[in-house]
């Protein structure tokens, strides 16, 4: 199993980006799904059905979400639908949508899940006990097992790791922004990651104009956070391969902006 995840998309930039360079990504890593973190991908906040379709045309495979999910109102109107896409299944169980599914791949199954953290974001439920759940239900039917964990700190993200190594092919880290180059395979087989970083403007802050935050920091004043349409653009993702047992054989990070070019 060969997977490329690719974090979280910022607006236009970022989604531009995936136009740009996926394709050639794929061809080098032959990929057997493409997955994308898609939380930001509407103007810096949440995703349209356009959008979810756009993505799909381009190649991805499946959508992973975060905190940000039900940041565009018409999600109401989709998510339901949308079979390629995940949210938080630690959100309360009257939120729309589901936190896993499971796809198929050739003779192959894969579970994709979704969770987030507490530390330093909002108040829902436990990630740890909804990954002992959501893990038990995929054993009995699927062969492969990943998890995105779009949480804020390093150490709840690391601790998530270690809770689930041996336990799942992948435990990759989103949310944060900046990818992390920490990328290594734990002792029980699980590869991991802290943070993926994420597709868009690369000469902003997290993918945001950069004016506004350091205004915001400087004067402790709310600012209006701008996402730009043009601009240099980052693609930052990771490389996983699976063997057949579940368990990871290799991870790499990707990563694509004007300092590190596309070399294939």
């Amino acid at each position: 199993m060969r997977i490329l995840f690719i974090g979280d998309i910022v607006g236009k930039i970022g989604r531009q980006a995936i136009s740009d360079y996926l394709s050639q990504l794929k061809q080098h890593y032959r990929p057997t799904v493409t997955i994308v973190n898609a939380e930001n991908a509407a103007h810096g906040k949440g995703i349209t059905e356009k959008i979810y379709k756009e993505l799909l045309r381009e190649g991805v495979d499946f959508m992973t979400m975060g905190n940000h999910t039900y940041g565009q109102r018409q999600i109401y109107e989709f998510i339901e639908d949308a079979t390629r896409m995940v949210r938080p299944a630690n959100f309360p169980d009257e939120a729309p949508g589901i936190g896993m599914r499971t796809i198929k791949l050739n003779d192959k199954k894969l579970a994709i899940i979704n969770l987030q953290g507490r530390a330093f974001m909002q108040d829902i439920d436990d990630p740890f006990k909804k990954a002992d759940q959501l893990i038990a239900e995929a054993r009995q039917e699927t062969d492969y097992i990943f998890v995105d964990f779009h949480a804020e700190t390093t150490s709840e993200k690391n601790a998530m790791g270690w809770y689930l190594d041996g336990r799942v092919g992948a435990v990759v880290g989103t949310h944060t922004h900046i990818q992390t180059s920490d990328e290594r395979i734990l002792p029980k087989g699980t590869a991991y990651i802290t943070d993926v970083g994420m597709t868009g403007y690369y000469d902003g802050i997290l993918g945001i104009n950069r004016d506004e935050v350091i205004e915001r920091f400087i004067t402790s004043l709310p600012q209006r956070h701008v996402v730009p349409d043009e601009g240099r653009s980052v693609l930052s993702g990771v490389f996983i391969e699976l063997n057949s047992d579940g368990s990871a054989k290799h991870i790499e990070r990707v990563l694509i902006n004007d300092d590190h070019p596309m070399k294939y």
